[in-house]
């Protein structure tokens, strides 16, 4: 399948289901276990700036960073759709996003996913006209988090609801197919799931509050040990195993005996 098909066939679940299932992928082995495990989507999601590259946020990341994730989530070939982040200050105006939306493509992304919701409409309705599938991101925006002084819950008023609806309708007459939804409170996310026409992928939203979920690879995996977003809910403890291989190897060479040349 093309990725427009994939994108339409992600777009098909909010009527048929089942829910959709998305993950972060950031390199070629982790892209092929998730897709071998049927994830639907592959997500090279600028958290890598800190959960690969060690950044504080995510306002740290380049297009170069993303191109190179990208690329290598690309060479395993997946089933799953592949979307790319279009990172901070990479799209300040429609022509400057659909020229990076492309170098995203030419990697190997099959949509691409940006930031906000009514400054953004022309943005993503310039790159789906030019036949790019885009996704959108709603709520906590994390390359806002600098001038927003910090992750903050969205959605707590009605007048925050609100304004994530028309973000939301915006967004969607632009020809998004589907929609992150990032720290929503619950309520609001089930809210705006029932009045959106098409998937709403939830992150930090609660349960069962949205078409779909999209979880951090190493907050699922438990592979970066040092935060773990409060809302995670990890299926396995890698960082304990890698750290007791990583001993035991330590401890063999240092037990081996040293050989006779002489």
């Amino acid at each position: 399948m093309t990725g427009p098909e994939k994108a339409q066939a992600i777009a098909s679940r909010k009527a048929s289901g089942p829910p959709v299932s998305m993950l972060t992928a950031y390199d070629y082995p982790t892209a092929r276990l998730f897709d071998e495990a049927g994830i639907d989507v592959l997500l090279v999601g600028d958290s890598l700036g800190m959960v690969v590259l060690g950044y504080p946020d995510t306002t740290h990341v380049t297009l170069d960073h993303m191109l190179h994730h990208v690329a290598a989530v690309a060479r395993a070939k997946p089933r799953a759709l592949v979307i790319g982040d279009l990172p901070i200050a990479t799209y300040p105006d429609p022509a400057t996003a659909l020229a990076n939306a492309c170098r995203l493509v030419d990697a190997g992304a099959e949509a691409v996913k940006l930031e906000g919701g009514v400054r953004q409409a022309a943005k993503v309705r310039a790159i789906v006209e030019a036949g790019i599938p885009v996704c959108g991101h709603l709520g906590m925006l994390p390359q806002r988090v600098l001038e927003e002084g910090g992750y903050k819950k969205k959605g707590k008023t009605p007048e925050q609801s609100a304004a994530l609806l028309e973000g939301a309708q915006s967004l969607i007459d632009a020809g998004v197919f589907a929609i992150v939804i990032e720290s929503v409170v619950p309520d609001t996310a089930a809210w705006l799931t029932a009045r959106i026409p098409v998937p709403t992928i939830g992150i930090g939203c609660g349960e069962h509050t949205c078409d779909g979920e999209v979880a951090v690879a190493t907050d699922l995996i438990g592979s970066f040990p040092w935060f773990v977003p409060p809302f995670a809910k990890p299926e396995a403890d890698v960082a304990s195993q890698i750290s007791a291989a990583a001993a035991a190897y330590h401890s063999r060479v240092q037990r081996a005996p040293v050989a006779d040349l002489g």
